[in-house]
């Protein structure tokens, strides 16, 4: 991979890259320095990987290990950030303000879930990546990442069942 083909692969993911790291770090600051630390480490493998799919799973394992070590090492509580969280609402109609409100809450929640739980859902749901190959990226049984999922997503519901009715009261 030469120097053209390595910076069209950048264009082409880093997107991906920043939004898998921001949702596990919490951070946008920590975030582009996950994503650049990736983006090297690719740099210096370049000539392993094989393909674009093989590039953009290297990508997605590396991104998530490396948040889970910023995520690791930071101290304090994390800043929340929903501009990437609630792109896709299928059509439904909210007032731009009342969607970032309810997107930076969704974004407070997530931060609070464990790490195991947020990077499976994460990657689940915002990667579109299959059970299989979460356990995979990430070198864990399938059961596991499966009972991660649903526990993520079981505890996500009740905190923003709670939260959010709050947010509805204090609303009306």
């Amino acid at each position: 991979m030469d120097l053209d083909e390595f910076r069209a692969v950048v264009e082409e993911h880093q997107n991906m890259v920043y939004s898998v790291a921001l949702r596990v770090v919490g951070d946008a600051g920590m975030a582009e320095e996950v994503a650049q630390d990736a983006f090297l480490q690719l740099f210096r493998n370049r000539e392993k990987l094989l393909d674009a799919d093989h590039v953009r799973y290297w990508l997605r394992r590396v991104t998530a290990h490396r948040a889970l070590d910023a995520r690791r090492r930071r101290a304090g509580r994390p800043e929340s950030s929903a501009e990437e969280w609630m792109e896709d609402r299928h059509g439904i109609q909210v007032h731009p303000v009342v969607d970032a409100i309810l997107g930076a809450r969704l974004e407070e929640l997530l931060q609070t879930l464990p790490e195991a739980m947020r990077v499976a859902v994460v990657l689940r749901y915002q990667e579109e990546m299959q059970p299989e190959e979460i356990a995979a990226m990430l070198a864990k049984p399938v059961a596991t990442v499966k009972s991660d999922l649903q526990r993520g997503l079981k505890l996500l519901r009740r905190k923003a069942n709670v939260t959010m009715k709050e947010f509805v009261r204090a609303r009306i």
